[in-house]
């Protein structure tokens, strides 16, 4: 290493770059390297800006002229590596890694990167013992334990898996990764309900915003939980059957219409009861961000408003059948039918469709 003073350009192209605003730090670095072409800290600074806006040869380019500077620049070696591993030339990339790990033996960034290699070209093995001498060298980084679940994951190690998504969790409460996983596992217990998974997972979204992953698999949930508002219709939908016997048995007297108005009122009380209990009960126990997840996600998309709108069909074919005195089994038969088919023919295949 040469021992001199990192120029402030640098280092603040290399702040610029942990706050992901590549260009500015590489608008620094060029700059730094217009005054000084010789910096090789500059042009391993640009390696790493340029590898943040997806430039991977440039990138490479700008890792190897430091090291012409600089033979032994750890962190030269180390960017090299990184370039090759985004052109997939791993084998490459894990003799440069190494040679950044010959000479600072203590970094701990070099590691997890050859670690996630040898998953590909060396053994599992191999990068399972460079992910715990990773983790070693640097406890309490996200990086390391990123690492560390998917060298685990790919070894079968559950244990280390569980390990890493604790850890994470315990260094940076907000990280993707394991804010995915532990919600995934606590909403695929057995027993949760919908609304259960559908808070979960809104919760989940709340803690880490920019999550694709954790709004798709919001959605999910709340489009598994609208699905289930065709049951509450659809037992409704019996209940204003079996009132008005709309398809009496054979053999028996067909009760006498019109039915009782004291009778159809208690089916009506107990149809309010299952709405109220099975569906607006639940959804104003919900969190708010659950709450207007349901309302942007039928807003949306088609099969959501599909769902809602069977669910509806089939309630209003049930009240139609106990609000009006009939004194004919036709029309409620008809509406029966309407209200049933509609529900059967997709009821079995729109579970995915979201």
């Amino acid at each position: 290493m040469s021992g001199t003073t990192t120029h402030p350009y640098v280092e603040q192209a290399d702040a610029l770059y942990g706050m992901k605003r590549y260009q500015e730090g590489l608008t620094l670095v060029d700059r730094r390297l217009a005054e000084a072409p010789d910096d090789h800290e500059a042009w391993t600074a640009r390696a790493r800006c340029l590898s943040g806006l997806d430039r991977d040869q440039e990138a490479l380019d700008a890792a190897e002229e430091a090291l012409k500077l600089e033979p032994e620049s750890a962190d030269g070696h180390f960017m090299r590596g990184f370039a090759l591993r985004h052109l997939s030339r791993l084998p490459e990339a894990e003799l440069a890694q190494r040679e950044a790990i010959r000479l600072e033996p203590h970094l701990f960034g070099p590691r997890t990167q050859r670690a996630e290699m040898l998953i590909f070209i060396g053994t599992k093995e191999e990068a399972l013992q460079e992910a715990h001498e990773a983790v070693r060298r640097g406890p309490d980084e996200v990086s390391v334990w990123h690492t560390m679940y998917k060298v685990a994951a790919f070894n079968g190690r559950n244990d280390l898996v569980q390990e890493s998504v604790r850890q994470l969790l315990r260094i940076d409460p907000t990280d993707n990764l394991a804010v995915s996983n532990a919600t995934w596992h606590e909403a695929n217990k057995p027993g949760t309900s919908a609304e259960r998974v559908v808070d979960l997972y809104a919760d989940a979204l709340a803690a880490v915003p920019d999550s694709n992953s954790l709004r798709r698999d919001l959605d999910k949930a709340v489009y598994r939980m609208l699905r289930g508002t065709r049951w509450l219709a659809l037992l409704c939908l019996v209940m204003a059957g079996v009132t008005l016997d709309v398809f009496p048995t054979d053999g028996e007297e067909p009760k006498e219409l019109p039915v009782h108005l004291g009778t159809r009122l208690w089916t009506l009380a107990l149809m309010a009861a299952v709405w109220g209990f099975g569906a607006l009960r639940r959804y104003r126990r919900m969190r708010t961000g659950a709450q207007l997840t349901v309302r942007d996600l039928v807003r949306r998309l088609f099969w959501p408003r599909v769902v809602l709108g069977q669910a509806a069909l089939a309630t209003l074919c049930a009240l139609l059948i106990i609000v009006v005195p009939w004194t004919d089994r036709t029309i409620p038969q008809v509406l029966f039918w309407l209200g049933l088919v509609p529900n059967l023919l997709s009821i079995t295949h729109d579970r995915n469709r979201v």
